[in-house]
C-alpha cells in the first residue's frame, strides 16, 4: 500500500506542478492499481459493475466483474495473485485510466492476467495509438498468478491506458482477469565503450510487483523500440521472463532473463558493426535456484555464426561464462539466444522454466 500511496503523491504532483514533470521519476501501482478500493454497494448488481464510473478510479465499457479471489459461483475458482480482488472482462469489455506521462518517455505496464477458462483468450492492452495483443492461452505458472509488462512510449502529456477483451467467448462467464496494474519509466541504456550491446545485464526493466515471486513475462512480439526490457526484442511466439535476485538465482547485479519456453522463447538485439570486423560476444548462463533442472542448452547467434552451451542443471543455482567470435557482415549485426530445450521445474510440471542468461557484453577484437 505504501507503494500505492507514493506513486499517488507523484500523480498528484505531476497534475499540480508543471516542473514536476522533470523531476518526478514514475514507478508503482496506479490509483486503485490493485483495485482494493472497492466500488460502492450500490454500483454493483451481484459481482457485475453498474455505471461507466463504478469501479474507483477507472472507467468501464461492457460486462465488467469485480471478483473476490477464491472458489466462484458455478464451480469455478479464481486464483488472485496480487492481493484479494481483480476484474474480469466481460466479451468485449474493458477498463481505462488516463494518467499523466512526459512525451517521448518509454514507459512499462506491469500487470497480473491469467485466462479464467480453458479457450483461446486474448487480452489487448493499448495507449494510443500503441496497441498489443497478449495472448494468454500459454500458463506459464501453475497457480495462475502469471504477470505480463507491455511498453510503449508516450506521445503526449496524458496516456490513456485501456485493458480489453476483444474475444467473443460462447460462455459468457469466460474472460480475462486482470488483478494489478503498475507502470514504471525505463531508461533506453546506450552501449558504451565497454560493451556495444545495450542494457546487456538486463538491470533495466519493468516494475516488478510487491508479491510477484514468478517474475514478469515479456511477451512476445515487443519490438524494441517499445520493448518492456529496453535494448532488446522478444521476437517468437511465447514469452521471455524477467526474474530479479530477490526470488532467483541471477548470476550478475538485480536483474537477468529466463528462457522459459524452448526455441518459442527468443530474445534479440540488433548491434551496429563494422562489416568483415571481429567481434567477441561473451555471456553467462546458468539456472534460476527455482527447481528448474534437467540437460539445459542456450543457442546464440550472431551474424553467420553460431554457438551451442550445454549446461547441467539440478535446480540448485549455478551459472557458467562463456565467449565466441563472430565475424560482422554489415553495419548491422543481429545478435539471439534462445534455449534448445523445454523444462518444467522439479515439484510443479506445471510451471514452465528454463536456462537464465545474464551479462551480455559484445567488444570489437583489435
Amino acid at each position: 500500500m505504501a507503494m500505492a500511496h507514493s506513486y499517488l503523491l507523484a500523480f498528484s504532483l505531476l497534475l499540480f506542478t508543471g516542473s514536476a514533470f522533470a523531476a518526478t521519476y514514475m514507478e508503482g501501482l496506479l490509483p486503485n492499481g490493485n483495485f482494493e478500493e472497492p466500488p460502492k454497494r450500490t454500483d454493483l448488481k451481484k459481482t457485475v459493475l453498474q455505471g461507466k464510473h463504478s469501479l474507483p478510479k477507472w472507467e468501464i465499457n461492457g460486462l465488467v466483474e469485480y471478483i473476490s479471489g477464491g472458489p466462484q459461483p458455478g464451480g469455478m475458482y479464481f486464483a488472485v495473485a496480487h492481493g484479494i480482488h481483480a476484474v474480469r472482462l466481460g466479451n468485449d469489455a474493458s477498463i481505462s485510466q488516463t494518467i499523466p506521462v512526459k512525451p517521448g518517455s518509454l514507459y512499462a505496464l506491469t500487470f497480473g492476467a491469467s485466462r479464467t477458462c480453458a479457450q483461446d483468450e486474448v487480452l489487448r492492452v493499448s495507449v494510443p495509438p500503441q496497441s498489443g495483443d497478449l495472448p494468454l492461452q500459454t500458463l506459464y505458472s501453475s497457480n495462475g498468478g502469471d504477470t505480463y509488462a507491455w511498453g510503449f512510449r508516450a506521445t503526449s502529456n496524458v496516456a490513456k491506458v485501456t485493458f480489453h477483451n476483444p474475444g467473443v467467448q460462447e460462455d459468457p462467464a469466460c474472460g480475462p482477469l486482470l488483478d494489478a496494474v503498475a507502470i514504471k519509466e525505463l531508461f533506453p541504456p546506450m552501449p558504451t565503450k565497454d560493451n556495444l550491446a545495450k542494457n546487456g545485464g538486463f538491470e533495466e526493466g519493468p516494475h516488478r510487483l510487491v508479491n510477484t515471486s514468478n517474475g514478469v513475462l515479456l511477451p512476445p512480439k515487443q519490438e524494441d523500440l517499445t520493448s518492456p526490457l529496453p535494448g532488446w526484442m522478444i521476437e517468437s511466439l511465447k514469452a521471455v521472463k524477467f526474474i530479479d535476485s530477490k526470488h532467483f538465482n541471477v548470476p550478475f547485479g538485480l536483474a537477468a532473463v529466463e528462457l522459459v519456453a524452448g526455441r518459442e522463447s527468443a530474445i534479440a538485439q540488433i548491434l551496429r558493426t563494422v562489416p568483415n570486423k571481429f567481434y567477441n560476444l561473451t555471456f553467462s548462463i546458468g539456472d534460476a535456484k527455482n527447481g528448474c533442472h534437467g540437460a539445459m542448452m542456450v543457442e546464440a547467434f550472431a551474424a553467420n555464426d553460431t554457438m551451442k552451451v550445454p549446461y547441467k542443471s539440478h535446480g540448485k543455482g549455478g551459472f557458467k561464462t562463456v565467449s565466441f567470435k563472430f565475424k560482422a557482415t554489415s553495419i548491422r549485426t543481429r545478435i539471439t539466444f534462445y534455449s534448445s530445450f523445454y523444462h518444467t521445474r522439479v515439484d510443479d510440471f506445471g510451471s514452465l522454466c528454463g536456462p537464465i542468461l545474464d551479462q551480455v557484453r559484445v567488444l570489437p577484437i583489435s
